[in-house]
């Protein structure tokens, strides 16, 4: 289980970016955390691994307190946790094979890392991870040769790599199509049931966040001002969290883009008549 208490993060300019935030993720809870941009959304997941120093307060995974190690201790507990990332932060010119394998960096030999020698569980292992994901067949492949929606299912197979007790995955849908979307947030949804792997998802689409998440905690201003089931995320509850302009824009956006692909798919099927 997570468990996060009074957690602030005040910046050197005086910038107040999290406030007293506290709450829990107890095993295979599969949390999605909204917000408008500035709100601390991906503030709040880079303190839980300390990539953000928290200003006070606690983080605690099982009985550790993150905020509390030290440095060799801290290298140690992150392997605890795999992240995923929005720009999937892969390198470019490796294999896929290579970047998951990079998922176990924190458990072998420097000299093994360097000479990219990982021991033969780990490569079995490896090859398991990108069957499930789909992309098997694209382990020999350079990164830099995927689309982004590969891309984004590397990120996950190496975060898995890792054999997290958390993920934390930050914005993963951002830069993809709404199908590719879809097909992202289901397989990491089908990944921590399979693994009953809690995770906290930084989203910026509302709809989407509805579809797959099992609660939703909605930030505003560094503080928590929603935290229920997507049945509960209301109108009002969605003004609280966005106000009033900023929700309805986003609103009409949602709509402009549901016309936009109801209008594709009545063109494909124009086309195959």
């Amino acid at each position: 289980m997570l468990r996060i208490e009074d957690l602030s993060k005040v910046y050197a300019t005086g910038d107040r970016a999290l406030s007293d935030v506290s709450l829990e993720v107890p095993e295979g809870q599969i949390m999605g955390l909204i917000g408008p941009s500035g709100a601390g959304k991906s503030t709040l997941i880079r303190c839980i691994n300390r990539l953000v120093e928290p200003s006070s307060g606690s983080v605690r995974l099982g009985d550790v307190d993150l905020v509390k190690v030290g440095k060799s201790e801290l290298r140690l507990q992150r392997r605890r946790i795999g992240m995923i990332f929005q720009e999937y932060s892969l390198v470019e010119r490796l294999t896929v094979m290579e970047n998951v394998l990079s998922g176990r960096l924190g458990y072998v030999p420097f000299w093994r890392s360097w000479l990219r020698r990982f021991p033969p569980t780990d490569i079995q292992n490896a090859y398991r991870l990108l069957d499930r994901v789909g992309l098997l067949e694209h382990a020999d492949k350079r990164a830099d040769a995927l689309s982004g929606g590969q891309r984004q299912r590397v990120g996950i197979a190496r975060a898995l790599a890792q054999e997290p007790e958390l993920l934390l995955v930050d914005e993963p849908t951002a830069s993809l199509d709404p199908k590719t979307s879809r097909q992202i947030m289901r397989l990491l949804v089908e990944i921590c049931e399979e693994r009953g792997l809690p995770a906290i998802v930084n989203i910026h689409d509302v709809p989407l966040a509805q579809q797959f998440m099992q609660r939703i905690v909605g930030l505003q201003a560094g503080r928590i001002v929603f935290d229920g089931a997507p049945g509960d995320l209301t109108e009002t509850a969605l003004t609280t969290i966005y106000g009033a302009e900023d929700w309805n824009a986003m609103r009409r956006g949602d709509e402009e883009q549901a016309q936009a692909e109801a209008d594709a798919r009545d063109r494909m099927a124009a086309l195959a008549q």
